[in-house]
């Protein structure tokens, strides 16, 4: 519900973006307004903190993250790899290849989800490809990732292997080693199943 509310609310703030595009910049929209809530509605766009957290450990290929707040914001910290395009400068010609291409995934993200639904709406309206949201931007990805709260010892087994995967992520990307809570040592529980998109193309040699 939170996030149809989100979607709602970035459906307005889209419609105020692109009233102050200059008309020679605006391209044809491919997408119906009917279109884009349906596709909103099942939420198709969405990279969940976990998978995006066991992509950047792979160092997997095939994706790149497009950090669409204000260069100020991008320079005090940003995600391992991400490439800065400011919502205001989404149409700029100079992006046109990196945002409408079907070689890597893109996956935007902001603070929170707001700015990088409006990011994704707009790119998917002209029908640029592989375009994605990282579910509640760098602030949910914060909270699961880069400060992962301990679970009760008694936890189920995936509750564990979840936040033993986490530390292992934040670790690996932000260099934290610290090792202190029992249910961390407490057992040996497997990696926890992460959701991904279905047949990813792999991008082939290149790094």
């Amino acid at each position: 519900m939170k996030t149809r509310i989100i979607i709602s609310i970035v459906f307005i703030s889209l419609g105020l973006i692109l009233a102050a595009i200059p008309q020679n910049t605006t391209l044809k929209y491919k997408l119906s307004a009917n279109e884009m809530l349906v596709e909103s509605n099942n939420m198709v766009m969405y990279y969940s903190p976990d998978e995006v957290a066991d992509l950047l450990v792979q160092k997997d290929p095939s994706i790149q993250l497009i950090d669409v707040r204000p260069p100020d914001q991008f320079e005090k910290f940003s995600l391992p790899g991400a490439i800065n395009v400011p919502l205001t400068e989404i149409l700029n010609e100079d992006y046109r290849d990196l945002l409408h291409q079907d070689v890597r995934y893109n996956i935007f993200y902001s603070n929170g989800s707001t700015d990088a639904l409006k990011a994704w709406m707009i790119a998917r309206q002209l029908g640029w490809k592989n375009n994605f949201v990282l579910q509640g931007g760098l602030n949910y990805f914060a909270e699961l990732i880069m400060n992962p709260q301990t679970p009760p010892s008694t936890s189920p087994n995936d509750e564990i292997a979840k936040y033993q995967f986490r530390k292992g992520a934040q670790a690996a990307l932000f260099g934290a080693t610290s090792v202190s809570s029992e249910a961390e040592v407490a057992t040996s529980a497997p990696k926890p199943p992460i959701q991904k998109k279905p047949s990813k193309k792999r991008v082939q040699g290149g790094c």
